[in-house]
């Protein structure tokens, strides 16, 4: 008696199976709505606030400080978990201006004549903004990656 075998290539049709490191449209899609909506509501809600021009200009700059950081601080991480030269110069200067960033929204909320349900608005959309960056960041680069090994 022959021992019974396992063949599913014989057996099944051809599958197109997709990668499962590959980031999926739904969450591509996810990402960008996710880093749309925060962005945006912040600039939104500062546009409508009632408070003086430097001070608008103040937590803008701290977003878009943020946004740059906490990008920074991605790509220098999954640089070096690919084996990428990053200089601890750099990967530690990134990782302080995504502190910074945080703690200068932190001490200008904190300190601001604003609502509590304001000063929670502008954390919130500033923590989703962040969040949603890097993971726009990492489905770019992965994408990215993916485009080259098709070719």
């Amino acid at each position: 008696m022959e021992p019974l075998q396992h063949t599913t290539e014989q057996t099944s049709p051809a599958v197109n199976v997709r990668n499962p490191f590959k980031p999926t449209a739904a969450f591509i899609g996810a990402s960008w709505f996710a880093l749309l909506t925060g962005t945006v509501g912040y600039c939104v809600g500062l546009w409508n606030a009632s408070m003086q021009l430097n001070e608008k200009g103040y937590y803008f700059t701290i977003l878009l400080f943020g946004l740059f950081a906490v990008i920074s601080v991605q790509k220098s991480v999954r640089d070096r978990a690919e084996g990428l030269a990053v200089t601890d110069l750099y990967y530690g200067l990134s990782w302080f201006a995504t502190i910074a960033a945080m703690i200068l929204l932190t001490i200008g909320l904190w300190n601001a004549d604003l609502a509590r349900s304001e000063k929670g608005f502008y954390a919130m959309a500033f923590c989703l903004s962040m969040f949603s960056a890097i993971a726009v960041q990492k489905n770019t680069r992965d994408a990215k990656m993916f485009e080259v090994k098709e070719l």
